[in-house]
């Protein structure tokens, strides 16, 4: 039997939306290291590699037209003596394309045209492209070769116009983005294509932080029997060399050392590591300052901004009100001194009097409430902000998606910050990843862990006086808010009525809140933000 070897280099990259001059320089040495470190007949880049994903309106700037094809130049003259496949906007007179190019030999030998456009969730491509409907099958050593791009691969459609083609191998290049158990569902996916056509898969997919959005690599190589012959990393960005050889309709893999997928809590930690990290870099702040209050929330958030950014690039405030226990302000302390931060120590009692003295024509005989509380969050939100400026370090808000899901928030208080990365991290699964990255190394205070979760804002304040407990809570939430579930579907699985009533009004009368809050990283299937588009001003009410 005859057999066919293609030297294949797979560019799971880390790209910047917009950075097209930095991504061309990324682009072109991979191209190069490709050709000359490791001898390959193939590099493969992800999906709109040039723009990066998801480019959103830039794709409307004219500018940014002029810009992708200049530097598309650049990286066809890069391209003697080996072929490239990169992802890139394709723009005709009249259309615009999410299109893929081969390019060989210093020309274009051939183009793809994305055929399924993605409209759900946090995809919204029909606002800018145009769908393309042809087949593309090229002859890359002796191998029978299909292009598709990411969704393609969703529908059976392209793929089975590719069979059709007399494609024996489908190359699917990916901008595809994390959620929990993400790579499980994607690996499902291939194997449904696999046994529809019998083609052998590689897909390549993009890493890194984009905004809310979370790229986690884990390209992947899938024979015509649904085997899985070889994975990348998760998280990581790399040029992986293999050699791919095909024998009659079989290919093997030789080269690289395939990894496994990550266990669950490490695939969530890392991926809000990675979307810290680059949330902070690429918007250019030289590091997080974070507001510790000896809570479980902004302990584990300490605790990702170090591994995202390294200790020696984080500043902590305490800021101990009347209200603050001595044990927050001893765990703080502890913490700060674990991990090794900047710890500074301001007692908000000055500022919180003078807020109060001037406020007094208003307050004057009106009960003590909500008001004197939310004024002591906003000011430890006046102090974070000053340090921030001051020191060019992002805030980094704290709160957890159980709170932002009932408004258990203060507007320009503790919702204070450029990005918040527990915004999609219900409360029990805070105490979860805490506990694992403790397994890890102790970087927060058991004590931390252990304690009843309070806002101290009043005397003798605890989260349960105002909420359910929180593994009642947050399956609630769960159900109604990625599974859209109605109150009777909710109360059917065994919750009770009033408590389900409570929780639903909650979410739905705070969206105002949520609408203000600063992004954060999605690892859900419905995160807030770009995955549920509720209107602030409604008179829908799921509650009975």
């Amino acid at each position: 039997m005859s057999s066919n070897s293609l030297r294949l280099a797979l560019a799971q990259c880390n790209l910047t939306v917009g950075d097209i001059r930095g991504n061309t320089r990324l682009i072109i040495e991979q191209i190069e290291h490709a050709r000359r470190g490791h001898g390959a007949d193939l590099i493969v880049f992800p999906e709109l590699a040039i723009t990066s994903y998801p480019p959103e309106d830039l794709l409307l700037r004219p500018g940014l037209r002029r810009r992708v094809q200049k530097v598309l130049d650049e990286i066809i003259e890069a391209s003697h003596g080996i072929r490239v496949l990169i992802g890139l906007p394709e723009y005709t007179q009249d259309e615009l394309y999410n299109s893929c190019f081969m390019l060989e030999d210093g020309a274009i030998r051939a183009r793809y045209r994305k055929q399924v456009l993605p409209n759900y969730g946090v995809f919204d491509e029909k606002r800018y492209f145009s769908a393309g409907d042809q087949a593309c099958v090229l002859d890359i050593k002796g191998i029978p070769t299909a292009l598709t791009i990411c969704e393609d691969i969703w529908q059976p459609e392209p793929v089975r116009r590719a069979r059709e083609a007399g494609a024996q191998l489908l190359i699917n290049i990916n901008a595809s983005p994390y959620h929990i158990d993400k790579i499980t569902v994607r690996r499902q996916v291939l194997q449904q294509r696999v046994n529809e056509t019998g083609l052998n898969i590689v897909y390549l997919n993009l890493v890194g932080g984009q905004d809310e959005l979370v790229f986690d690599g884990g390209s992947m190589i899938m024979d015509h029997d649904g085997r899985l012959l070889w994975s990348a990393p998760q998280f990581e960005s790399g040029l992986y060399p293999l050699t791919l050889t095909m024998e009659g309709e079989s290919i093997h893999v030789t080269g690289t050392e395939s990894s496994e997928p990550l266990p669950r809590p490490e695939s969530i930690y890392r991926a809000l590591v990675l979307g810290i990290h680059d949330y902070v870099h690429k918007n250019g702040f030289n590091g997080a300052v974070i507001g510790l209050s000896g809570g479980i929330d902004s302990a584990l958030t300490l605790a990702l901004a170090v591994d995202a950014l390294g200790a020696e690039n984080i500043e902590v405030l305490c800021m101990p009100s009347r209200y603050t226990a001595d044990i927050s302000i001893e765990d703080s302390r502890a913490m700060a001194d674990l991990v090794k931060v900047r710890y500074h120590e301001f007692p908000i009692e000055a500022p919180f009097n003078a807020f109060l003295e001037v406020l007094q024509p208003v307050f004057k005989g009106l009960p003590v409430d909500t008001a004197e509380e939310n004024i002591q969050s906003r000011c430890r939100g006046i102090l974070l902000m000053a340090v921030s400026n001051k020191t060019g370090k992002m805030v980094l808000a704290t709160g957890n998606k159980s709170e932002m899901a009932v408004g258990y928030a203060t507007l320009y208080g503790d919702m204070a910050g450029g990005f918040a990365p527990l915004k999609d991290v219900p409360k029990t699964l805070v105490y979860e990843l805490s506990r694992w990255r403790n397994e890890q190394g102790r970087v927060i205070p058991q004590r931390i862990i252990d304690r009843p979760p309070s806002a101290e804002l009043k005397p003798d304040q605890r989260d349960d006086q105002s909420l359910p407990p929180y593994d009642i809570l947050d399956p609630i939430l769960e159900r109604y808010i990625e599974h859209d579930q109605s109150p009777e579907q909710i109360m059917a699985a065994d919750f009770d009525s009033e408590t389900v009533n409570k929780i639903i009004r909650l979410v739905d009368h705070n969206e105002y809140k949520r609408r203000q809050a600063a992004p954060g990283v999605r690892i859900s299937e419905r995160a807030f933000g770009r995955d549920r588009r509720y209107p602030i001003t409604s008179g829908y009410d799921d509650s009975r």
